[in-house]
């Protein structure tokens, strides 16, 4: 650690400072100091590994600090062996264990669980458990409160014992992800306060079979909502998770709990509203007053709902996808301007007309109206989470402030989600046509052409370069935002080719006319967020060269997570350059996803990818993309914390088949985690091979 800081920090000028770091002691810190250093390093380490240094590390990894939380989730180094030691080596300390997502472990391992005597909470999902498995273990956690799990096909709830089902009578949480039409153990939990379902139901089975809700006839229907307090549901694509949310439902809408404060429903796609949900929903608006809504669409669009809602101090709204205008926004929920400090997060991905004061007669692209968004600032002044995405929210040129400028305001900003043009300067203009638009006249397939009045980009750029600050209204509002962490860019008629929780979209729409004036200037200002951790840009049609992305690499030290799709001309890819270059300095990533046509995963992408050594998770989408086995191969062998590799170009069916053997053959061994799935993006068997991907997945 401190060679490294030494090499880092050279200063012939200071000799003395040399000295001084030749002469620190790890051991001579403070134990509280100590004690925050290994609060980063994963719990197998920590007590496997780094207890067994010295008696003094020994005394600090068993603090109950560091034992009272234990964290696998996504420790894809933790392997069979050493999850078993460790739960017996501190599992009476272990009072929160978060095992989601170790899809690696067997059940055997998984069932270990039971050492851990005190739990209070566990978290399972993604991990291997039969009906019997589950029983057994909760039938030893009796201080169990929070719970979550998977229920998969063969889950039969007759099998839970007597004393399991006293363990989730005792429950108060319960995330619950449903693989199969089933209740689960909700029937069971009698004194739950917050419920989160994750309906993961596909319509067909393995053998073709459809399913239906009608499977849960006969399996007790009486969930326990008295004491419910929040109330969460999320739907992946599909009728048939429809129909089984409804019978869930169906038991809220005969008496709503009075202590009920977020009421959250996410649906994909339309969910048309029945007598039931509508006594619901009438139900809630005479009874509860809430902190956190989320609706479906459908059940908002054209309804009263929100003027008759009650509120207390809310701290979540989200309407993706509503026609709620600018008025109905104001009136309803933010109630003329009222004051909404509490308010933390927003969501109003899709709501096109939501800053237009008349949704009747907007078109697409007009422009917004500014004097909504400055009151929706102005009430909501604390907010940290906004959405704005999918949508097209441009500024008017000459009437009221920019949308930049005014979400410049909201400087407790964490994560913003935007169109991308709703961050161009101005609109173009009749006389003077932006010049990217000039480059998508030239037809596809030819060779380079001379752009007129178009600047150039050097390949590499200096640290002065990136720092120069231009005029832009996107540059203030990112100056503006300092600690933002998450940063989407999202262009308007974006839809991704394999997308997680929506219906694929195969006919895309063409980029927003306003996204032409936002290119390789607009990236590079993303450099000046040194906090970003999360980043996603896509369909950006006037990047030249990416040579913003370079300033990111660079600037943004503290990034996590990266996905790329659809920039620049979709006939070639004109940013690989800048990408290896961005990638080299990009030492903490550790998701990629590239979406993009044509793109060849070649040696040099892979030599400079190299550099990424916390990279864990790799995910490549290419319509006729192409894939270099050999740098695969040598790539797989360097990067030795990679564990996901998912690639899905445009290379036949048998050389996927043949690269995906050789990487499982090759590095499953020392890679118990290791998860690897290559194949053809437009093969008629792809959905039958997602539907084994991990949740975990970056893609």
């Amino acid at each position: 650690m401190w060679t490294k800081a030494r090499k880092e920090m050279p200063n012939e000028d200071e000799p003395n400072t040399i000295d001084l770091m030749n002469s620190i002691n790890l051991m001579e810190f403070s134990d509280e100091i100590l004690l925050h250093i290994l609060s980063y390093i994963p719990s197998t380490d920590l007590i496997l590994n780094v207890r067994r240094t010295c008696r003094k590390l020994a005394t600090l990894c068993l603090d109950k600090s560091l034992t009272h939380t234990v964290l696998l989730h996504r420790d894809y180094q933790a392997s069979e062996d050493k999850v078993k030691q460790l739960v017996r080596e501190i599992g009476k300390e272990i009072h929160q264990l978060n095992m989601a997502g170790c899809y690696w472990l067997s059940g055997t391992t998984i069932e270990h669980v039971t050492r851990c005597r005190n739990l209070v909470k566990v978290n399972l999902s993604g991990c291997h458990l039969t009906s019997i498995r589950l029983s057994k273990m909760l039938s030893a956690l009796q201080h169990l409160r929070s719970l979550a799990i998977d229920v998969n096909p063969g889950f039969d709830a007759s099998q839970l014992s007597s004393e399991c089902k006293a363990t989730l009578s005792r429950v108060l949480e319960l995330k619950q992800t449903l693989y199969t039409p089933s209740y689960g153990v909700v029937p069971c939990c009698t004194s739950l306060e917050k419920l989160l379902l994750y309906f993961e139901i596909l319509d067909r089975t393995r053998e073709g079979a459809i399913l239906s809700g009608q499977l849960m006839v006969g399996q007790s229907n009486v969930p326990h909502y008295q004491n419910l307090r929040v109330f969460y549901a999320r739907l992946a694509p599909g009728y048939i998770n429809q129909e089984v949310v409804r019978l869930y439902l169906a038991v809220l809408s005969d008496r709503t709990p009075e202590n009920l404060h977020a009421f959250l429903i996410s649906v994909p796609g339309s969910f048309a509203e029945s007598g039931a949900t509508k006594n619901l929903l009438d139900s809630m608006a005479r009874n509860v007053s809430l902190d956190a809504l989320q609706l479906p669409k459908s059940w908002l669009n054209g309804s009263s709902l929100l003027q008759n809602m009650k509120f207390n101090n809310p701290f979540y709204f989200s309407f993706s996808r509503c026609t709620l205008s600018g008025g109905h926004l104001i009136q309803r929920v933010i109630n003329g301007g009222k004051d909404l400090k509490s308010l933390a997060s927003l969501n109003l991905s899709g709501c096109i007309h939501c800053l237009s004061p008349d949704s009747l007669f907007r078109k697409a692209e007009d422009d917004i109206d500014s004097s909504i968004l400055e009151t929706l600032v102005m009430s909501c002044c604390n907010l940290k989470h906004l959405n704005l995405s999918a949508a097209h929210h441009h500024s008017s040129e000459d009437l009221g402030k920019h949308l930049c400028q005014l979400l410049a305001q909201l400087q407790h900003l964490r994560s913003l989600s935007l169109p991308v043009c709703s961050i161009a300067d101005s609109a173009p203009k009749a006389d003077k046509a932006p010049t990217q638009m000039v480059t998508n006249a030239v037809p596809r397939g030819f060779g380079k052409k001379v752009r007129i009045g178009v600047q150039t980009y050097p390949r590499t750029m200096s640290s002065e370069s990136v720092t120069q600050k231009p005029s832009s209204v996107f540059w203030t509002l990112l100056e503006n935002v300092p600690f933002l962490e998450t940063l989407e860019l999202i262009g308007s008629n974006f839809s991704s080719a394999m997308p997680r929780n929506e219906p694929a979209i195969r006919n895309s729409l063409p980029p927003c006319s306003r996204a032409q004036n936002v290119g390789d200037a607009e990236v590079a200002a993303i450099g000046q967020l040194a906090f970003l951790r999360n980043l996603t840009l896509a369909q950006l049609p006037s990047i030249l060269t990416g040579s913003g992305l370079i300033s990111i690499g660079l600037q943004c030290q503290q990034l996590q997570t990266l996905s790329l799709a659809n920039l620049g001309m979709m006939g070639k890819v004109v940013y690989m350059s800048a990408l290896s270059d961005m990638l080299k300095h990009c030492k903490q990533l550790k998701d990629l996803r590239l979406e993009q046509p044509y793109f060849s995963a070649n040696a040099q992408f892979f030599q400079a990818l190299s550099h990424c050594s916390s990279l864990q998770r790799l995910c490549i989408i290419s319509r006729s993309g192409t894939l270099q086995s050999d740098a695969v191969m040598s790539f797989m062998g360097s990067c030795l914390g990679l564990i996901m590799c998912h690639m899905f170009t445009g290379e036949s069916l048998t050389a996927c088949k043949n690269l995906q053997q050789s990487i499982v053959r090759s590095f499953q061994a020392e890679r118990p985690a290791l998860n690897v799935v290559i194949f053809p993006l437009l093969h008629e068997g792809l959905t039958d091979v997602i539907r084994d991907v991990p949740h975990d997945a970056p893609g």
